[in-house]
């Protein structure tokens, strides 16, 4: 049997990759020490994800494991032989990481960097997959000639970055956030590690990933946040933009497909914008609107004039590259479905309380 490890293994992305692999026949090896309910509080921990995993896959094996300690790292991967090493664990917060940049830095960069030499060390011939961020563009997208519409700006069909933004993108003279630093850092020692070394490394740079699974919060999880508040009535504040500002919304499962395309025929240090695309995406008040027709319910939502210091004021991704590199990749939800899979979710938690 191959062997995964799957480190944020109680998260968003973490939990559909090991419902993925272990239904693919995988052993899989699961890194998460529930760091989000030290990030957003005890109502975004991860816990109830992790003991579910536990419950009902037998080939799952959870590790109560800090990515920042190294010697747990190196032991962990000295004792089993992994075929793919999928790194989703992060501080996940544009805006968290000004709090505690050291705490921010040293789980998003040195937890990876612990992770990329023990792989290095111990199972170089493996895939090693690192979730990035678009944040590692700052905000140069705000920089493009953008129109505002009555529920979105957009961009005109002529530029060149209307199908979305590419990895062409600048990541020099812009506002990061100092997450986007901590992963850009991280992002390139992925990179580095591909080619320097010769090993077989990608980096998916994500716009927003999103799904049932999400533990999200405020500061977090954009999507399911909205929907929570919507469904239950609490008031919801859009930071800035009008709440015209558009993300790409890309589901778990999808991302975890086009993953599994490059374990199958992997590169070295490879890089790929990775979202919704044209193909799915929304801004803040489309996707109020399109909850409260799902829920048949009015959100109670408020406009604050001040946006999140360097936050996108719209943001597609082009995954053009991917696709080229892998053609028999395809969607399998699209935005309503994805919409309708975050609520019916929602619904059926609530109902069992």
């Amino acid at each position: 049997m191959k062997n995964a490890l799957i480190t944020g293994s109680g998260g968003l992305i973490g939990s559909e990759a090991v419902r993925f692999y272990i239904d693919k026949g995988f052993n899989v090896y699961g890194i998460d020490n529930n760091m989000r309910s030290y990030f957003f509080g005890d109502k975004s921990s991860v816990d109830w994800n992790i003991e579910k995993l536990k419950n009902t896959y037998p080939n799952y094996f959870h590790h109560n494991i800090d990515i920042r300690n190294k010697d747990n790292i190196n032991k962990l991967f000295n004792e089993i032989n992994f075929d793919l090493i999928i790194h989703a664990a992060a501080q996940p917060s544009h805006d968290w990481a000004a709090n505690e940049p050291h705490t921010d830095f040293s789980i998003n960069t040195e937890g990876t960097l612990n992770l990329l030499e023990a792989f290095r060390l111990w199972n170089s011939e493996a895939v090693f997959i690192f979730l990035s961020t678009n944040k590692v563009y700052g905000d140069s997208p705000n920089k493009l000639p953008l129109v505002e519409n009555e529920n979105r700006y957009e961009i005109r069909k002529e530029n060149k970055f209307y199908q979305g933004i590419d990895e062409s993108m600048s990541i020099d003279q812009s506002k990061h956030s100092l997450f986007g630093c901590s992963k850009l850092a991280a992002d390139i020692f992925v990179q580095e590690y591909g080619r320097y070394f010769n090993l077989k490394t990608c980096v998916f740079r994500g716009g927003c990933l999103t799904g049932p699974a999400h533990s999200s919060a405020k500061l977090h999880g954009f999507l399911s946040y909205l929907a929570k508040c919507v469904y239950s009535g609490t008031k919801y504040t859009i930071l800035g933009y009008k709440g015209k500002q558009v993300r790409d919304n890309i589901h778990s499962f999808d991302l975890i497909t086009a993953i599994d395309s490059v374990f199958k025929n992997p590169k070295l240090g490879e890089v790929y914008n990775i979202g919704g695309s044209r193909h799915s995406n929304i801004s803040i008040l489309e996707a109020i609107s399109k909850f409260e027709q799902i829920f048949e319910k009015k959100a109670n939502f408020e406009f604050s004039k001040q946006n999140r210091s360097g936050d996108h004021i719209w943001y597609i991704s082009d995954i053009s590259k991917f696709r080229y590199d892998y053609p028999e990749w395809k969607y399998e939800y699209t935005l309503d479905k994805l919409l309708l899979d975050i609520a019916n979710e929602l619904i059926k938690n609530e109902s069992s309380n």
